[in-house]
């Protein structure tokens, strides 16, 4: 069986209801705290369509996997075409220069849970060539 762990600050614990198919909740004092937990535990990434926090934790751990801190897989579900406008930025980044294209090339795209999983069992590590 899978361990479903979530991590949660306190003030988000207050405010939130815990996911009900976890094995374990997780409560923590702050963001970064719980960024560095689940990033410690994780063994890979996958974003799901979300907002701005769901954005700011992609990049994040993008750009750690960049900097050789981990070489966990990434991936984005893209459940209908969620991700494709960022797609399109994001080969913006590559042709203006600002990212290179083994780094572009990083998240893997997913359209089900199906695929998510061989993701997570199928990725390479990441790109970990630094700019220069």
């Amino acid at each position: 069986m899978q361990t479903r762990i979530g991590i949660i600050t306190q003030s988000l614990e207050r405010a939130e209801i815990g996911h009900p198919g976890l094995t374990r909740l997780e409560v923590v004092d702050c963001m970064h705290a719980r960024k560095a937990r689940m990033a410690e535990l994780s063994d890979a990434f996958i974003a799901l369509p979300g907002g701005l926090g769901t954005l700011e934790e992609l990049f994040e751990v993008w750009t750690w996997g960049q900097l050789g801190y981990h070489n966990k897989p990434l991936g984005l579900l893209d459940v209908n075409g969620f991700y494709s406008k960022l797609d399109e930025f994001l080969d913006h980044l590559v042709s203006e220069r600002f990212v290179r294209s083994p780094h572009r090339a990083t998240p893997r795209h997913a359209e089900a849970w199906r695929v998510a999983e061989r993701i997570i069992g199928a990725a390479a590590p990441m790109a970990t060539e630094r700019h220069a």
